[in-house]
């Protein structure tokens, strides 16, 4: 029975127990984004590093699929941890987490490069990842569910919104703190040993965050089940061998989580790609203007949070994914007008044809000692980093690969040549400062943002009220992170593969656009929305059965 104290403490907002709650949880899944992004955010410096050189589109690409082994780890976190949360307990779970993701981050700056160990650096490295997506993979269901069960049922949305907040946060952190480390280096620099400080720095954020959680008290929800004996013995068999849960971990995955991923990953990082691999911005100035849009845009997921408790979860997160749907190749081709508006102009008075026999033209996703660089191969990858659309023409048994620019013709390849050609007809290979329209690019960078902000804010609540409490970090981590670590997390790699492969530097955005629009109709047509549930005693999954 509560007293009239606590009634009243209740009834006036928040107590300070249940704030500590959220700053706490917050706190250190904030350190945890900072490490896993850290990596995200110096994918096309690691290229450079980490594999050798030869082909900087490839080698790019394997940045990001060792940037993408991160994520697709996520969900294998999400079995072993999730399995240990729901068996044990939320607190101690991801208190292990942010150990493990904080040594591996640690270590990540302590690593020799390509040049000084071989094959053996890229290795490391990728080993590495996996031990971060492991962590992550645990991290934020444990937060999730913790913050929720100690929330009051008219407030889920709100507490659980400050959670979303923690991914953005994590980013923008390690923008900050990259940022600050290439201001006061110079390139040489922070190419040598400059760039492992934010690596490093980790271990200080570890310490801080291990002290804060040691101070939790595990979640009440938890304990009552413990008392009461309902725990599930096997969560895992529970979660994804019976039904319906099983049928509900895959209507939550496709029907909300891979939306909510794509729209994520394309309003921050792919945007942030796209601002200095194509548009060739300067890394401060894309960092500025990213980091200036998480500002502006981060405390809208407390309001779509807000919002959620008052006119339910779902409709936020499928309106956000078809509004996505719908503007994200106005937006992009918006961003090049304001951004590089020579490189727009170039682009539409000169259309680029590279002819070649296509039989001799390869495809590589990943650098290895297998790989062999063709003529054709070079010359894709020269047009490909120019950041302009080109078209390949099939010549077969042609002897030579050839470029057309606009009325031009070069015969041959030849890098020096080809370069040449595009300067006499007016490319310039980095964006003028001068002509950036600042306040129409941040603005468009605050929509992207306020899309992740739609989909992203309403989450946690959703997952979290969707499965019962014996295994509701099981079931809810799952869906959470094959959508955000597969869908989401490989969408850099998979955008920028599609790119190479059309010659099309907007053909990526397909892949965000097709996967939110599947996740409109799944979620329209087979979830219904879970506000209101009471997670003590039932679930979505028993409303969506009435």
């Amino acid at each position: 029975m509560a007293t009239l104290a606590e009634t009243s403490a209740r009834a006036s907002g928040m107590t300070k127990d249940e704030k500590f709650v959220i700053f706490a949880s917050s706190l250190g899944t904030v350190f945890e984004w900072y490490d896993f992004y850290l990596y995200a955010t110096l994918a096309p410096f690691f290229a450079a590093l980490f594999f050798p050189s030869g082909n900087d589109t490839a080698a790019l690409l394997s940045a990001f699929a060792t940037y993408a082994a991160g994520f697709l780890v996520r969900p294998f976190g999400a079995l072993i941890f999730g399995r240990i949360g729901d068996l044990v307990g939320r607190k101690y779970t991801f208190l292990v987490t942010i150990v493990v993701m904080g040594t591996a981050t640690f270590l990540v700056g302590l690593l020799p490069t390509f040049s000084q160990i071989g094959w053996l650096a890229p290795v490391l490295l990728v080993t590495l990842r996996l031990c971060q997506g492991l962590a992550l993979g645990g991290e934020y269901g444990g937060a999730a569910t913790y913050v929720a069960e100690h929330s009051r049922p008219h407030e889920r949305g709100y507490t659980t919104s400050f959670i979303q907040t923690t991914a953005t946060l994590g980013f923008f952190l390690a923008l900050v703190v990259i940022g600050l480390c290439r201001i006061y280096m110079d390139a040489k620099m922070f190419a040598d040993w400059g760039w492992r400080i934010p690596f490093l720095v980790s271990l200080i954020l570890l310490v801080f965050s291990v002290y804060i959680r040691l101070r939790l008290s595990e979640s009440p929800i938890f304990m009552r089940m413990k008392e009461e004996g309902k725990g599930s013995k096997a969560p895992l068999t529970d979660s994804f061998l019976r039904y319906p849960n099983n049928k509900y971990v895959l209507l939550a995955l496709l029907g909300a989580t891979a939306g909510q991923g794509v729209v994520w990953y394309t309003g921050q990082f792919y945007a942030l790609f796209f601002l200095l691999i194509t548009l060739k911005l300067d890394f401060l100035s894309a960092y500025g203007l990213i980091a200036l849009s998480l500002v502006i845009g981060t405390p809208f997921f407390i309001v779509f949070g807000w919002l959620s408790d008052r006119i339910g979860r779902l409709k936020i997160i499928l309106a956000g994914c078809a509004i996505a749907a719908v503007t994200y190749f106005p937006l992009f081709a918006a961003l090049t007008h304001y951004v590089n508006p020579d490189l727009e102009a170039f682009a539409e008075k000169n259309p680029i044809t590279i002819s070649a026999d296509q039989s001799t033209c390869n495809f590589h996703i990943f650098v290895g000692p297998w790989s062999n660089f063709t003529q054709c191969d070079r010359a894709q990858d020269f047009m490909t980093k120019s950041g302009l659309s080109f078209k390949t023409v099939s010549v077969p048994g042609a002897k030579s690969v050839d470029l057309t620019i606009g009325p031009t013709k070069v015969e041959g390849w030849d890098s020096a040549k080809w370069q040449a050609a595009l300067n006499a007809a007016g490319y310039s290979g980095k964006a003028d400062l001068a002509k950036v329209n600042w306040f129409m690019a941040e603005l468009i960078l605050v929509i992207m943002v306020i899309y992740v902000t739609m989909v992203y804010g309403p989450i946690a609540a959703f997952l979290v009220e969707m499965f019962p409490t014996n295994i509701r970090y099981t079931s809810m981590s799952l869906p959470y992170h094959i959508g955000n670590g597969w869908f989401g997390g490989m969408l850099p790699l998979l955008a920028t593969a599609i790119v190479a492969a059309t010659g099309n530097i907007y053909a990526g955005l397909w892949y965000p656009i097709g996967v939110a629009v599947m996740t409109l109709i799944v979620g329209s047509l087979f979830l219904r929305d879970t506000k209101g549930v009471n997670i003590s005693t039932s679930s979505g999954v028993a409303i969506q059965q009435t």
